[in-house]
């Protein structure tokens, strides 16, 4: 199992903006789609959003699109989420997630979570 590790979680206020990190070591998912997931207290894990290997496609959940970006640096190996306006029902463990044979979008969003590499995930909370 490759380890993908999530940075930049926090406490942040509503209205507030947080950026999180995921790099892995080596560059095996350089060219392998991506994603986020979020899992709050009490809740079942909930895809967020994915991106292609190329960075060219993303793909959001209801919920966030028009708050969240993803983007990915292949030369850096980093996927990042960069999440604005953040609400209080943000607030969950987030995890980066990637596939290890897929390169569009579908690799992450259909796949079942056993056939992805998971992250350790970065807390964000955010009060109201």
């Amino acid at each position: 199992q490759v380890m993908l590790v999530e940075s930049g979680g926090g406490l942040v206020q509503a209205g507030d903006s947080l950026r999180l990190s995921c790099t892995s070591p080596g560059r095996i998912f350089t060219t392998k789609a991506m994603g986020w997931f979020r899992q709050a207290p009490g809740k079942e894990r909930e895809f967020v959003g994915a991106i292609n290997w190329s960075g060219y496609n993303t793909y959001y959940a209801d919920s966030v699109r028009g708050r969240f970006t993803i983007s990915r640096d292949n030369a850096k190996n980093t996927v990042d989420l960069q999440m604005n306006n953040l609400k209080p029902e943000d607030t969950a463990v987030y995890y980066c997630a990637a596939s290890p044979t897929g390169e569009a979008i579908a690799a992450i969003v259909q796949a079942p979570p056993q056939n992805l590499n998971w992250g350790q995930g970065t807390q964000v909370t955010v009060s109201s």
